[in-house]
Formats: C-alpha cells, sequence, structure tokens
C-alpha cells in the first residue's frame, strides 16, 4: 500500500501553485440543455423538450487546461477553434476561467469542436456532435509549434491530449517531443487510437484499458494481462513511465527498470466517469511538475480521478478537495 507523509503532501500542495503547464490538443466545448418533455411534436413523432437550463464547459483539452487552473496552476492551451459562434462561446469562457487565449488559433475552415448533449427528466436522450477529424493543415501546425518554441523556456510541463479531432498530426507529435526532450521538460500524453505509437520518448505514456486493447489487439482481463500490456508499451515507446488506467480496478504504475506498481480506485460511488481522464493526466502533470515522483503524482491522480467520477457531468477537481480528502482518508 502507499502512503504519502502529511508533510510530503503539504509540501506537494505548495508546489502546485503557478507551475505553467502547457496542453496542446482538441480544444472542445461541452453543451447541455436541461428540460422536460409533456408532448410530442405535432411535426414529426419526437419528443418536444421544453428547455429549463442550459450551460456551456470546456471539454478535451480545455478541460485539462481548467484543471491545470482549478490546481493551482497556469494553464496554456494551445489549439484550434472555429471562426463560428461556439468559438466566441469558447473565447468568453477562457476569459471569464481567466485562462490564456495567446496559443488558441481560429480556423474559419473547420468548425469550434462541439458537443451538445440534451437531457430531459434527468434522461440523456441525444448527443449532438459538430466537429471536423480532418489533419489541420501545414499553416495551422506551424503556428501550434511556432508558439510553443515561443514559450518552451517558461512552461513547467507539456500536456499533449488527443482526442484524434485532428489537431496532434503524426508530424507535430515528433516535432513537439522533440522540442520538450531538447528543453528538458516534462512531457505526457493521454492517447487516442490514431498515432498512437508516434509519442514515443515521452516522460509518462497515460492510455485506458480499451486503447491499450485495441493497439495490442488484445484483451486485458488478468493481472498478468496487464503487465503483458504494460511492460509492452513501455518497450515499444520508449517511455519513461506507462499509467495504464484500469477503471473500476484502478490504476497500474509501469516505470523503466523498476517493478509495477497497482493503486486501487478512489472512487467509492461511481456517480459519471467523463472528463476523469482529463482531471488524472492533469493532476499528474502538475504534480511531477511539482517535484513528485511517478508514485506519488500517481497516487494523487488517482485520488482526483476518483473524486471527480463522484460528480454529474464533467467537473474539474479543487485544489483544496484533492488534497482535503486525502488528508481525511489518511488519518
Amino acid at each position: 500500500m502507499i502512503k504519502i507523509s502529511e508533510k510530503r503532501l503539504k509540501e506537494l500542495k505548495k508546489n502546485f501553485q503557478d507551475k505553467r503547464i502547457a496542453i496542446i490538443g482538441d480544444m472542445m466545448l461541452d453543451i447541455y440543455y436541461w428540460g422536460d418533455v409533456k408532448r410530442i411534436s405535432p411535426e414529426a413523432p419526437v419528443p418536444v423538450l421544453e428547455v429549463e437550463d442550459e450551460m456551456f464547459r470546456f471539454g478535451g483539452a480545455a478541460n485539462c487546461a481548467l484543471n491545470i487552473a482549478k490546481l493551482g496552476g497556469q494553464p496554456e492551451p494551445v489549439g484550434v477553434i472555429g471562426y463560428d459562434n461556439f468559438g466566441t462561446v469558447f473565447n468568453a469562457l477562457l476569459t471569464e476561467a481567466n485562462i490564456s487565449h495567446h496559443g488558441i488559433f481560429e480556423d474559419d475552415q473547420r468548425p469550434t469542436t462541439a458537443k451538445t448533449r440534451v437531457i430531459a427528466d434527468s434522461q440523456h436522450i441525444v448527443r449532438i456532435d459538430k466537429e471536423s477529424k480532418a489533419t489541420i493543415n501545414d499553416s495551422m501546425q506551424k503556428k501550434i509549434f511556432d508558439y510553443l518554441k515561443s514559450i518552451i523556456k517558461s512552461v513547467d510541463g507539456i500536456i499533449l491530449q488527443d482526442y484524434n479531432k485532428g489537431v496532434l498530426s503524426e508530424s507535430l507529435i515528433k516535432q513537439i517531443i522533440e522540442l520538450a526532450n531538447k528543453n528538458k521538460k516534462l512531457i505526457t500524453v493521454d492517447p487516442k487510437f490514431n498515432n498512437f505509437f508516434s509519442y514515443k520518448n515521452v516522460t509518462v505514456f497515460k492510455p485506458n484499458r480499451k486503447e491499450a486493447e485495441d493497439v495490442l489487439g488484445m484483451k486485458i482481463k488478468t493481472d498478468s494481462d496487464i503487465t503483458y500490456a504494460g511492460n509492452e508499451l513501455l518497450k515499444r515507446l520508449n517511455a519513461k513511465n506507462i499509467l495504464l488506467t484500469l477503471g473500476e480496478s484502478g490504476i497500474a504504475v509501469f516505470e523503466k527498470g523498476k517493478p509495477e506498481k497497482r493503486m486501487p480506485t478512489k472512487a467509492r460511488k461511481v456517480a459519471d466517469v467523463s472528463g476523469a481522464g482529463d482531471t488524472v493526466i492533469s493532476t499528474l502533470t502538475i504534480a511531477l511538475a511539482a517535484g513528485a515522483n511517478i508514485i506519488e503524482a500517481s497516487y494523487l491522480a488517482n485520488y482526483a480521478g476518483g473524486i471527480v467520477c463522484e460528480e454529474v457531468g464533467i467537473v474539474p477537481i479543487e485544489l483544496d478537495k484533492l488534497f482535503d480528502t486525502i488528508f481525511m482518508e489518511n488519518k
């Protein structure tokens, strides 16, 4: 069982403050409509939702940026939005959250990625996605890389948050990793299926069970399956660390040249897993930037993921809530 002393936890919490983390990847907008359905439309046999409330929130890599801000850090989101109404809303949310928008570039050839969820009487009835999965053009890739290059000396870490929406191309991934390693910056990855094995030579690579199963062509069911999958990814990606998230089975951490570590899930009652991956990679990265080793960082990230799973909807992790929960449970 992994334990961190109260003194060490307080030291890490203090070190979270003002860590500057660049988050590069697919910026998204999550939209929610809540209401009641009391009748069927006369135009077609579909329910009519009488909207009582609507909400706009960050999704994808933007949710990582919000998590970093709530953990006391300085997020530097870098990505692409459309020149459209959703893009305007996205920029307004950045301003409201006091998050930098200097690395957010508008592309009038593609829409802002938006996921609209319609919820009637607590029942999710439809989701509407507006997005382009086409790879961003060379000019936009250059803008992203040049911007990162301009701030690389001042960042404490980099997160590559890939949702396969076209921002992180194979060539851009390689350029970013090379730049990070050249400048001795920690770099963590939350991958998806496309370009999975392009993320070589990073600090931490964090797939979930399904992503690892898909790329390795196997089912990960037993302890020996987990061990094989983690070590295989460690070898094929030449990563310093692999953090394999296993849902209700917690996480497994693989570190070069050391035995693997397992940590059970910290979610006591799972209400919603949405956004938990964003929270885990954000907490992990800022913890490493704050001086935590991989086991300490994974421990904190595991707690953070468990806490947000107990909330409904995509919510960020708050610094005080994370550490207060750990202090309380470790007494």
